[in-house]
């Protein structure tokens, strides 16, 4: 007796399906949830603990959040919508540390003068070094509660500074960092890489990371650091771009594109692969089979798919061009398996029964924009909008990304007209990723052992093999399948 439908019966039907259109049937189990395994692989050549990428966009990824993510295991893709020298140096930050922690710290020489609270930024300290730059010596600190409580606020620092020339070395992780500041009994304690003071990780910071579930090893590439990627364009500038990112030692570039097919990015893909052979390059965005085996042909190492999915993408609403996110997953893994390019669904996550999906239709990853807005390491200051705490969050094709670079991932930079394909908008305060991946993580183990799937790659094998089952469901069983009939409730992942 047949139940249910076979992945290739189901999307070759003439429909578009999002991944709230599908549900897959229940299949056998067989071990614990514990035996799931997530490693997967980004590229041909890059491996990660878990199918987390964090997106390149301007309110997602910069230095902190992959520093993050890497110290989970995924791995944060930086944007592009920045001064080269400006991203390449987001990127020497993030791969400048071995603990999830970015406190921007302010340096002073011993002759200047505390003018005020706000030459502290947000650090609570100010560090002496000779010159005053982080590259110089370091000869103590001034805490914001030593500078109040001093009556004279006139006299230079070297009056009243703390002497203090400790650090630990750049690639100390947070168990190192913490039995130091036990033992020494300090309140922190630098970062020091090539006799420069790349950060300061404060003893507060350390409390608060080790309070979130426990760290594994992390993406860390072969001299130590964490992995790191960067997004680039397709145009002849980005190819100094491009430059600085490889001498700020870059792991993986992501040709960020709407619209992946074009002669430009094919062009681009052959000048990486011809000019930095050993760098893996992830070309994209895809949504049709056409379009991924150009890009394969081309020499790509990963593919990345999703057109007008994303939660603040009007592409499918201006363009009248896309495709279903989870039909375009489905139909892309198919002819990148058959080459051995791992493929990321961009777009459209929401909850954790989305990167199930995805992750089960064939992606090896997936790329979160909205889901990971809004947190602890996302870029912006939180606000108060109707009593919540809140972050910006906006798509690369808002107007106003555009007026800072973005228009050239919709082939718009010689356009007179701009046309945006996106909106700006707010999220919710959501805390640490450093929190909410782990218990994330922990959901969709769960989706996999319903589907008697122990790792990614026997999710992929049992789909092809017609095993697991798939059917759309209707409106109502929508419904059906979220909260319903209650008056209130609180709704707690976690």
């Amino acid at each position: 007796m047949e139940d249910g439908f076979a992945a290739e019966k189901l999307f070759n039907q003439g429909f578009s399906y999002t991944y709230d259109d599908v549900i897959f049937l229940p299949h056998y189990i067989d071990f614990p949830t514990d035996a799931v395994q997530l490693a997967t692989r980004l590229t041909r050549n890059i491996s990660l603990s878990i199918p987390c990428v964090s997106s390149p966009m301007d309110t997602v990824t910069e230095a902190y959040m992959a520093s993050a993510m890497a110290a989970l295991g995924g791995i944060g893709i930086i944007h592009s919508n920045s001064p080269a020298a400006q991203q390449a140096a987001m990127v020497h930050a993030a791969k400048a540390r071995r603990v999830p922690i970015l406190s921007n710290p302010v340096f002073k020489s011993p002759s200047d003068r505390i003018d005020s609270e706000e030459d502290f930024a947000s650090s609570p300290f100010v560090l002496v070094t000779e010159s005053g730059t982080s590259k110089s010596k370091l000869l103590g600190h001034v805490s914001y509660a030593d500078w109040t409580s001093q009556a004279n606020k006139d006299v230079k620092i070297y009056d009243y500074m703390v002497n203090s020339g400790a650090s630990v070395p750049w690639n100390y992780d947070l168990a190192q960092v913490d039995t130091f500041l036990a033992e020494k009994k300090k309140d922190f304690v630098p970062l020091l890489k090539d006799d420069e003071i790349v950060d300061v990780v404060t003893k507060p910071e350390v409390e608060r990371i080790k309070s979130y579930p426990k760290l594994g090893v992390g993406s860390v590439a072969a001299d130590g650091s964490w992995l790191v990627g960067a997004s680039i364009g397709t145009r002849e500038h980005d190819k100094e771009r491009l430059k600085l990112l490889v001498q700020a030692g870059v792991n993986v570039v992501v040709l960020d594109s709407s619209q992946g097919n074009s002669s430009y990015q094919i062009d681009m893909i052959k000048y990486v692969k011809r000019t930095y052979p050993e760098l893996d390059v992830i070309g994209g965005n895809v949504v049709t089979m056409a379009q991924a085996q150009n890009l394969i042909q081309a020499g790509v190492d990963g593919l990345r798919i999703g057109m007008g999915s994303g939660s603040i993408c009007t592409t499918q609403e201006v363009c009248a061009v896309g495709r279903g996110q989870a039909t375009a997953v489905y139909k892309v893994s198919l002819v990148a398996s058959q080459s051995g390019v791992p493929v990321i669904a961009d777009g459209g996550i929401s909850n954790s029964g989305h990167i199930v999906k995805a992750i089960v239709l064939g992606a090896s990853t997936v790329m979160m924009g909205s889901f990971l807005a809004g947190s602890t390491e996302a870029p912006g200051a939180f606000e108060t909008k109707n009593g919540q705490r809140v972050k910006k969050y906006r798509g690369m094709g808002s107007l106003e990304a555009m007026t800072k670079g973005s228009d050239a991932r919709y082939l718009g930079d010689t356009a007179t007209l701009k046309i945006a394909q996106g909106v700006v908008g707010a999220v919710a305060d959501k805390g640490s990723v450093l929190k909410f991946i782990p218990y994330t993580m922990q959901a969709v183990k769960q989706g996999f052992q319903d589907l008697g799937a122990s790792s990614i790659k026997s999710a992929h094998d049992l789909l092809s093999s017609k095993i697991l089952r798939l059917e759309v469901r209707s409106g109502a069983a929508q419904v059906e399948g979220g909260i319903h009939g209650l008056v209130s409730y609180e709704k707690r992942s976690f």
